[in-house]
């Protein structure tokens, strides 16, 4: 009797099914030995393009970000470039003004740049008083190099700590009507939290270097670092001026403070982000020179913005450092240095 192979009929029943089978596997594997072909040659990848607009913008940006730069610069040109006072703690004081603008923002509405000008008088006093404590521990004893080093490390980290207890770590920003709005000019965008602090950083600059080069005072600050006994000739007390000179340098901490909680949120530890960009700024434009901090701020500020803007922010700090070593290299003293 003859019987039916159950295997063979299913077999039948898929006419082909076996060959289709090898053949679609040989058809995957050339594909994938084809893929694995492609991907071994070299590729040709597209150069960088450099849109005109896009420039045009990143190098606006630059210069209102060297206006914010010049700000925080100008207290470290003085204490440092004409006093030589290492003062890492002048971010500490930064920050301390961004928070005191955000108190007083948060609670009745004001203006965080009008907070910051009337909260000049108090940074002012503030600096005198460091400074006479600095005095007294290190400077008159001649111990400021590294002693002092480590006192003002210890400010920077006793304040960074206070607001860290008081507002814990959580970012605080303000309020205020030019903070969210843009001016478009064509293709060119200005955002007003950025143009503001720099217009009235620029106007700093300009309040400051008039001050030290037509008062008797101002002179007698640009003068104290290079010759102290010619003032004393003249009846005047160069720890007085000097004085005076770093109480100046922090109360522009408050201004500078207001500004950088406009144009970003802060927290506690924000500046010591801005360490090293101070003091590059400083010794790039010269050491003293208020003019030349704007320069290097500009210069500074359109080299990130471009390289953060075409190449990722995560190479700005390295290019604008070396920039910076690029220019000392043909400038020791700096851009406007003696």
């Amino acid at each position: 009797m003859w019987r039916r192979r159950p295997a063979m009929v299913q077999g039948l029943a898929k006419p082909g099914g076996t060959h289709g089978d090898e053949a679609s596997g040989r058809e995957r594997a050339a594909a994938g030995r084809a893929a694995e072909a492609a991907d071994a040659r070299p590729r040709v990848r597209p150069p960088m393009s450099f849109p005109l607009d896009l420039l045009i913008n990143a190098i606006v940006a630059g210069l209102m970000l060297g206006g914010f730069y010049a700000a925080v610069t100008s207290g470290i040109s003085i204490a440092f470039g004409i006093l030589d006072i290492v003062n890492i703690a002048h971010p500490a004081f930064i920050i301390l003004g961004s928070y005191i603008a955000y108190i007083i923002n948060s609670q009745f509405g004001f203006d965080p740049i009008l907070i910051s000008i009337a909260m000049v008088p108090a940074f002012y006093a503030l600096g005198a008083f460091v400074y006479q404590v600095y005095y007294v521990s290190f400077e008159r004893r001649g111990q400021e190099a590294l002693r002092g080093l480590a006192f003002f490390f210890g400010l920077l980290f006793i304040t960074e700590v206070v607001l860290v207890l008081v507002f814990g770590v959580d970012y605080r920003y303000v309020e205020a009507i030019y903070i969210g709005p843009t001016l478009h000019y064509g293709f060119i965008d200005l955002p007003l939290r950025m143009l503001v602090p720099c217009l009235v950083s620029l106007l700093l600059i300009l309040v400051l270097q008039v001050y030290l080069t037509r008062t008797f005072v101002g002179r007698a600050i640009m003068a104290v670092a290079q010759d102290q006994e010619a003032l004393r000739l003249l009846a005047v007390n160069p720890i007085r001026i000097k004085r005076v000179a770093f109480a100046i340098s922090i109360a522009t901490a408050s201004l500078a403070g207001a500004f950088l909680i406009v144009i970003q949120p802060v927290e506690p530890s924000v500046g010591r982000e801005y360490i090293g960009r101070v003091f590059a700024v400083c010794v790039m434009g010269g050491m003293g020179s208020l003019p030349g901090a704007v320069i290097a701020a500009m210069l500074l500020g359109i080299v990130e913005s471009i390289t953060a803007t075409f190449y990722g922010p995560s190479w700005a700090p390295a290019v604008s450092f070396g920039f910076l070593l690029l220019t000392l290299a043909f400038r020791p003293a700096g851009i406007l240095g003696r």
